[in-house]
């Protein structure tokens, strides 16, 4: 009998610390993401993520039927930081998106095809600086500028939210939690505050789930 991890079909080269798994419920290899990680494909996979304050972006061409996603935590990145793959940068907004942009031209898709949707931005704890105020805001002023739509989007409101994103097909199911069963992404929210104190200066196809 084959272990989960020998059913699981090797990735683009550069996305092997991304945690692959098979997902029982879509019978897909699943890539979940984490703050500051993002993830490109070619193949029938499902890319699924938590959100709280952070934003994920996904992006897919429907004609080569490639995509991704991203998941930054914090607008933009002040600091000239390492750009590999496993740096930190990735947690800021403009390197999130140039890279998840340039890697999706390099596997097959064209910039004048490429249709986006955005999610999170949240307030999960109340009194709390807006940080997801500001990567919608960073978002939507990113986008204008590069000459990009959202094709669909969800930000804002007190409660996290599952994504789980389809490449293929452009797809995304949507979760808002309304009871959290840990403390995980409170936690992470609160580092935010810390982090931003002490930092430098439309919907469309989007189907819920229970």
């Amino acid at each position: 009998m084959m272990s989960t991890s020998q059913l699981v079909r090797p990735c683009i080269s550069g996305f092997e610390h991304i945690n692959r798994y098979q997902d029982k419920h879509s019978n897909l290899i699943a890539a979940k993401l984490l703050p500051g990680e993002y993830y490109v494909t070619r193949s029938d996979e499902m890319i699924t993520t938590v959100l709280g304050s952070c934003v994920s972006v996904c992006i897919y061409d429907p004609l080569t039927k490639v995509g991704g996603m991203n998941h930054f935590m914090l607008p933009q990145n002040n600091k000239n930081q390492d750009m590999g793959v496993l740096s930190e940068s990735f947690r800021y907004g403009d390197v999130a998106m140039e890279r998840l942009i340039n890697d999706l031209l390099k596997i097959g898709a064209a910039k004048e095809r490429m249709l986006f949707k955005a999610f999170g931005g949240g307030q999960i704890i109340r009194h709390m600086t807006a940080i997801g105020d500001q990567n919608v805001k960073f978002l939507q002023r990113f986008m204008q500028m590069e000459g990009y739509k959202l094709s669909a989007s969800d930000f804002g409101g007190p409660w996290p939210r599952k994504i789980n994103f389809f490449p293929q097909t452009g797809k995304v199911m949507l979760r808002k939690l309304q009871e959290l069963h840990n403390d995980t992404i409170i936690n992470r929210e609160s580092r935010y505050q810390t982090q931003i104190t002490r930092a430098p200066e439309p919907a469309g196809d989007i189907d819920l789930f229970d």
